[in-house]
């Protein structure tokens, strides 16, 4: 299956859903030093997919797409923070990082493909 646009791509559409319902968890997080870095990795995802598809090239694709990767594990990394400083529920902790994980996992799929 030929892609043509990055927006068909399922890690990116899942990585768009994960930018939103960070955004909505940390509106109101008045650590705005920790939400910026949570908000500027979880962006990273997405945008790295796009950037990389629009390169054109499989050899940079993959480069962009191992980028996004490593911004899946920093996004993980800073919800542990949050639970562990109170910021998130237990429920939305489990919820945002199983989301990073499966996009974690297509990514590692895709890369393979490529």
């Amino acid at each position: 299956m030929k892609i043509n646009r990055f927006e068909e791509i399922i890690a990116w559409q899942k990585a768009r859903e994960l930018v939103l319902d960070c955004y909505e968890t940390f509106n109101s997080c008045r650590d705005f030093s920790f939400c910026d870095q949570l908000k500027r990795a979880v962006v990273s995802i997405m945008n790295n997919i796009a950037e990389g598809f629009e390169r054109k090239s499989n050899k940079e694709f993959k480069q962009f797409l191992f980028i996004s990767k490593g911004s899946c594990g920093e996004v993980r990394s800073m919800l542990d923070l949050a639970i562990s400083l109170n910021y998130i529920t237990e429920e939305k902790f489990d919820k945002l990082s199983e989301q990073s994980t499966e996009i974690s996992k297509i990514l590692s799929g895709f890369i393979k493909t490529l």
